[in-house]
């Protein structure tokens, strides 16, 4: 069996058998996570509360890249940030492999969603967003990717089209659209211009945060990468114009106590926002043939997917022409 094989039929003797290697003692107690790119389960342990193990797809990153990024949340922790970072093992690797997998370990922490429309909540979250910022600016990833048109559009849409996930009927409204929306997104950048690149979250949505004591913890740094700043924050943007605009202020008012803010970033937003709405649909294709997809996403690559994908397109199109978002430090 190699290792994809292996990774897609995953079993509970896998899991505990590959733990009890470290040294953990497990119950038997097992519980699937919220997660589809890697395999995630909260077990349990014998005498001691449960951790959550990680088991890592093969050939998405390589051991460097993520090493780096167990590296990068266990600096931020010992910053006093809140986030969720490896246990270390008695080597002091915060990485393990067997003959077929490669996971890390967690300590299991509970928490609440935040509340969108809480001022303080989002001020709390621009705080800590600005704080991560800061230490990210220190240093370059060297084995992480940076934030790209070309990763996150082009290839997203050369993989659907390569292999034939457009519905014949719609294909030629999907080919006339898909490369006016890459090029509105690519003359957003060129507008934009020169933004500061940086470590950041890469991943910053409501599902990676879990607030606990009035506090933030950050979690699930897979997709940590360089970027520009804004990309951690649009994602807790969403509704009409003033509504976003008076989140927007919650959150840089927090942000601006610890970091400035370059304001032309805001142009990026929806340009963002249209790169992962094609990278997502990218994604979830590249991992149809893993039977966890089919399972979580029935709705995909169905007739009326593909219609409303176009349709989601066409609606970014316009609104990336609008004037961006309105934000000037108080």
């Amino acid at each position: 069996m190699d290792q994809t094989d292996a990774y897609q039929q995953l079993s509970p003797d896998d899991i505990l058998n590959a733990i009890e290697l470290t040294g953990y003692q497990c119950s038997g107690h097992i519980y699937p996570l919220n997660s589809y790119e890697n395999r995630v389960y909260q077990v349990g342990l014998e005498g001691s509360k449960p951790i959550i193990a990680k088991f890592y797809r093969p050939g998405r990153w390589t051991d460097e890249a993520i090493i780096e990024e167990h590296n990068f949340t266990l600096r931020l922790k010992a910053e006093d940030l809140p986030v969720i970072s490896p246990l270390l093992f008695d080597d002091k690797s915060s990485l393990k492999h067997t003959d077929l997998f490669r996971f890390s370990l967690y300590e299991s922490i509970g928490g609440r969603t935040p509340e969108l429309d809480n001022a303080g909540h989002l001020n709390m979250l621009g705080r800590t967003l600005a704080r991560i910022h800061n230490f990210g600016s220190t240093e370059n990833f060297i084995h992480r990717r940076t934030l790209n048109i070309s990763d996150f559009a082009d290839q997203a849409n050369h993989y659907l089209l390569e292999n034939n996930f457009i519905p014949v009927d719609l294909l030629p409204a999907y080919e006339s659209l898909i490369y006016d929306v890459i090029n509105r997104i690519k003359q957003c950048f060129e507008t934009t211009g020169q933004v500061n690149q940086l470590r950041i979250h890469g991943d910053f949505h409501l599902g990676n945060i879990l607030w606990r004591d009035d506090t933030p913890f950050i979690v699930d740094f897979d997709d940590t990468m360089m970027g520009p700043a804004v990309q951690d924050i649009w994602m807790l943007l969403s509704g009409d114009r003033d509504y976003m605009t008076a989140r927007l202020h919650d959150i840089l008012d927090g942000y601006c106590e610890f970091r400035d803010f370059d304001p032309v970033e805001l142009n990026l937003i929806e340009a963002l926002r249209t790169l992962r709405i094609i990278h997502y649909t990218g994604w979830i294709a590249k991992r149809w043939q893993d039977p966890a997809f089919s399972i979580a996403f029935p709705w995909f690559n169905t007739q009326r997917y593909w219609q409303d994908h176009i349709l989601t397109l066409r609606e970014q199109i316009a609104v990336m022409e609008e004037s961006p978002l309105a934000w000037e430090r108080g």
